[in-house]
């Protein structure tokens, strides 16, 4: 029986218990809200979808009669029926990573594999000392950058809700809860569930920068604000503990950082501009501030000590003799009865200059420096007077969070595509009768021009010029950034990244218009307040790469700017690379060009940091970040990492404060990692096994290119077989489908390229290719040897197991039934089919598994256990497509769609 085979390994016994808990939970929760009749119609989907995976014919052909012919309505609550059941399960395995992590935590004789305590003894092992240990760490450089949420629009009302079912499922493994808290723990989690069955789970209208925004902003403040301390405090317990030291004698230095992209993401939004960026950053610092506020008042309120039982330092003493004098509602702040209470008193003028900070009133602080300061001296008195356990450790963790956040909270990264920058100093160089044909100009005229202008001091706009409408809104960005570093600090935008760069003078372009808002100065060049980075996409720019930035980084003025920085960042993409040319070959390139530019940056005596643009589904470097940084080339780390953050995912992540630090330390632990351990593999296997690549990669890039941008009808076959048009009219972004008005693949932007994919259960950019490719490789004996002994060659295979373990080629070929071309969709679906099939086969072979996933069984049970719920959806959704496109104009067959695309998604978790 298909149930029976779902087996948990023994550590995931409570995941099990959960999960049934949830189902009965849910399943009653239905009854209630829509009756007995309802609740049947349900269970009667979700019993034939498991006959169906038993391979009962029968069962297989009653589910696909019953999701026909539904009524819209009908269809809409049997979507959110399975919706609520997929959130369940996935809030449930997200408390389970929590609860296994804290029994590895609590057991001092084992270390989570992976973690930070296990990382660090392996430091302590390898004869590191002390010292050596703090200072390889504090030299690291971590930063997640969170992007906006295309394919992942829950509330944040309904995510706070996933949150404290969380928290209640960890509870129910506490044994010394009685019988009546547990049914009072349940009874929570029930009324949870009827609440988010009773809330509209998307937004009706399409989201906003603003909407976007403010998701991010709530996992900056109502999750990551609260781990930074936890985080920098584990480290510093794991090096207590590997090393024997007292853990108050170890202060690390600030590691951590957190970016942004939503607000700055100008890269085919007309929706984001100058204006965005002022009010995005207006947000941030404000919204930093009142969380400080608030953190202070609550200060105020613990620190009751009395100065007629301990004393405070003499500088503290000072500091509130002065803002008693200067602050003019400082009386007010600290009535009568607590003028003998000075950390009270102290921490409430603190926050009155965090008032005015905010409402920019005289007073105000005028950098988070100075704010440091002052809870400096709140700390170094309370432990000069006996204070380390009467509000020591909260202050700490206040200067932790000040360190971190600032008064920027978050670094707002600007993008925008080259061709833009292009237009817009053509445009300036006409206007002015510098050179009017800029963009006739080959490379190297380009290149000598650009140098020129830069070393001009004289500016090319004029305020009465009369420039395009595109040329003033960029320089209206740049303005918005030099203002931006005024007001808030140059933390506050640190990176310009170019996408589609190809070449130096895409650089120099944007080091120009840094220029123009005195964001570069000639009289000194090395002094260039946000760093120009480069994002290589496409196959053919990953391959340029090296040859790009070794001419870059030629230049005087570069080398003073990034002897000055101390490294120079580069960015890969992940998505156009596999939209490209496939998934072998997008991770083979991003493989290869990391590592010829590791050399390049050696050869300059640069340091590199490389930003890698992850999304979830693997065919967007999605897959374990910890697999995923440790299979990186040798001295391509270093220690520094920018990454990005994005889609469904995130709440995966970051949903719950434990699952942030789980994230957060593997993440430092895989960088900590690949910058000190040997690789694992030697130079001279490296070298074969990458000859063996160079033929997997040119065979599947062949495979794939001919397939997507070279078969007669492939365009209209993807269009009409996938929800790509219904998703673009998902209420889940702020940016169009496409970069253009063109239907070409190529303009496709990567998200729902891989997202209409998964939809349709087919995972292409996740897989295609790579089985040819494999297949015809005349040595699969060196396959083995490759999967067993590479690191890189092991998750690549990896990450493919997962996806093919969620696609279906039988639930797929419904969804060919939408092409209308039933010739043209048989030929194309037929060769896609035999193509999983060669890839489905050939991994088995290489891994030794007698099915996929064999090896890894947590996952396995996690996928089988969402597939009989999944399917009725997918028939749902091609049922609900073919009425759309047939003319049926009813406003809820559309809103079935979108419930089920989303339902789809968070299903699968990893599809966008």
């Amino acid at each position: 029986m298909y149930r029976q085979s779902i087996q948990f390994p023994v550590k995931d016994a409570a995941l099990r218990e959960d999960v049934h808990a949830l189902g009965g939970l849910i399943g009653e929760t239905l009854r209630d809200q829509g009756g007995e009749e309802f609740f049947e119609l349900v269970e009667g989907d979700r019993l034939a979808a498991i006959l169906r995976r038993e391979g009962d014919l029968e069962g297989a052909a009653d589910l696909q009669e019953r999701t026909q012919g539904r009524s819209p309505s009908a269809a809409t609550d049997l979507t959110r029926a399975f919706s609520i059941w997929f959130m369940a399960v996935n809030t449930a395995e997200k408390a389970h990573r929590v609860r296994r992590r804290r029994e590895y935590l609590s057991d001092s004789n084992t270390s989570q594999p992976g973690g930070i305590a296990d990382c660090i003894g392996r430091l302590q092992r390898s004869g590191l000392s002390l010292e050596q240990a703090q200072q390889l760490i504090g030299n690291m450089s971590i930063e997640p950058v969170f992007t906006a949420h295309p394919t992942e629009s829950t509330r944040r009302t309904i995510l706070r809700k996933q949150q404290h079912i969380a928290h209640e499922l960890l509870d129910r493994t506490n044994p010394t809860s009685t019988r009546a808290e547990l049914d009072l723990l349940w009874a929570r989690v029930r009324l949870e569930i009827t609440s988010i069955w009773q809330t509209e789970e998307h937004p009706r209208e399409g989201l906003t920068v603003v909407d976007e925004r403010e998701h991010v902003l709530f996992y900056l403040i109502d999750i990551l604000y609260r781990v930074v301390p936890l985080f920098y405090e584990e480290i510093e317990a794991a090096l207590a503990n590997a090393y024997s030291v007292p853990v108050e004698t170890l202060d690390m230095p600030n590691i951590l950082r957190f970016g942004s992209w939503v607000g700055g993401d100008m890269d085919g939004n007309a929706d984001v501009h100058g204006k965005t960026i002022r009010e995005t950053l207006q947000r941030h610092q404000q919204l930093i501030v009142s969380t400080y506020f608030s953190e202070c008042e609550q200060l105020a309120e613990s620190l009751s000590q009395s100065a007629n039982r301990v004393g405070v330092s003499a500088a503290l003493a000072a500091r509130i003799d002065s803002y008693t004098a200067v602050l003019p509602g400082a009386k007010a702040l600290a009535p009568a009865r607590h003028d003998r209470m000075p950390y009270r008193v102290f921490f409430g003028q603190v926050s009155e200059r965090l008032k005015a900070s905010y409402e920019g009133r005289p007073n105000a602080y005028q950098n988070p420096d100075e704010l440091l300061s002052d809870i400096g001296l709140a700390a170094k008195s309370l432990l000069e007077n006996r204070g380390r356990h009467a509000g020591y450790f909260m202050v700490r963790r206040l200067m932790r969070r000040v360190r971190t956040f600032g008064f920027h909270l978050a670094t707002l990264d600007l993008r925008q595509n080259s061709d833009v920058h292009a237009r817009v100093i053509a445009d300036l160089l006409s206007v002015v009768g510098v050179e009017p044909a800029y963009l006739d100009l080959d490379e190297e005229a380009r290149v000598a021009l650009l140098r020129r202008e830069l070393a001009s001091a004289r500016l090319l706009a004029s305020p009465f010029a009369g420039y395009t409408e595109e040329t003033q809104s960029e320089l209206a960005i740049v303005h918005a950034a030099a203002r931006a570093h005024e007001q808030y600090g140059v933390a506050c935008i640190t990176t310009y990244v170019i996408s589609k760069c190809e070449s130096v003078s895409d650089l120099l372009e944007v080091t120009v218009l840094l220029k123009e808002a005195g964001l570069y100065r000639p009289a000194d060049p090395g002094a260039v307040a946000i760093m120009v980075v480069p994002l290589f996409e496409t196959i053919g720019d990953l391959q340029k790469a090296p040859h790009v930035m070794r001419s870059w980084l030629s230049l005087p003025e570069v080398r003073l700017a990034t002897g000055r920085r101390g490294y120079q960042e580069v960015m890969v993409g992940y998505s156009d690379s596999n939209k490209d040319g496939g998934y072998l070959t997008s991770v083979w390139s991003l493989n290869q060009a990391t590592r010829a530019l590791a050399q390049v940056f050696e050869e300059t005596r640069t340091a590199m940091q490389i930003f890698h643009g992850r999304g979830g589904a693997v065919g967007r470097g999605g897959g374990s970040s910890f697999a995923a940084i440790r299979a990186q080339p040798p001295r391509t780390v270093q220690g520094r990492i920018r990454i990005t953050e994005q889609g469904e995912v995130i709440a995966a992540k970051y949903g719950t404060r434990d699952s942030a630090a789980a994230n957060l330390e593997a993440i430092t632990s895989a960088t900590l990692l690949a910058s000190l351990e040997p690789a694992a593999t030697s130079t001279e296997e490296v070298a074969r096994f990458a000859r063996a690549m160079d033929v997997i990669s040119k065979d599947a890039f062949r495979a794939y290119r001919e397939l997507v941008y070279e078969t007669e009808g492939f365009k209209t076959f993807f269009r009409q077989m996938t929800p790509l048009a219904e998703i673009a009219e998902l209420k889940i972004g702020s940016r169009p489908a496409s970069r253009t008005t063109s239907d070409r693949i190529e303009d496709l932007r990567a998200i729902p390229w891989v997202f209409s994919w998964a939809q349709a259960r087919v995972m292409l950019p996740g897989w295609y290719g790579a089985g040819q490719a494999l297949q015809s490789f005349p040595d699969q004996g060196l396959l083995r040897e490759m999967a067993s002994a590479w690191p890189f060659f092991r998750a690549t295979l990896d990450n493919m197991e997962m996806v093919l373990a969620k696609s279906d080629m039988v639930i797929a070929r419904r969804y060919a039934t939408l092409v209308e071309d039933g010739f043209l969709a048989e030929r194309l679906f037929s060769r896609i089919h035999s193509a999983w099939r060669a890839t489905h086969d050939c991994l088995l072979a290489i891994t030794g598994q007698a099915r996929i996933l064999a090896n890894n069984p947590t996952l396995d049970a996690s996928i089988r256990l969402r597939l009989p719920y999944v399917e009725p959806l997918n028939l749902l959704q091609v049922e609900l497509l073919k009425r759309h496109r047939a003319g049926e104009n009813d406003v809820r067959v559309r809103e079935g769609i979108q419930l089920s695309i989303n339902a789809v998604a968070t299903a699968l978790r990893n599809s966008g």
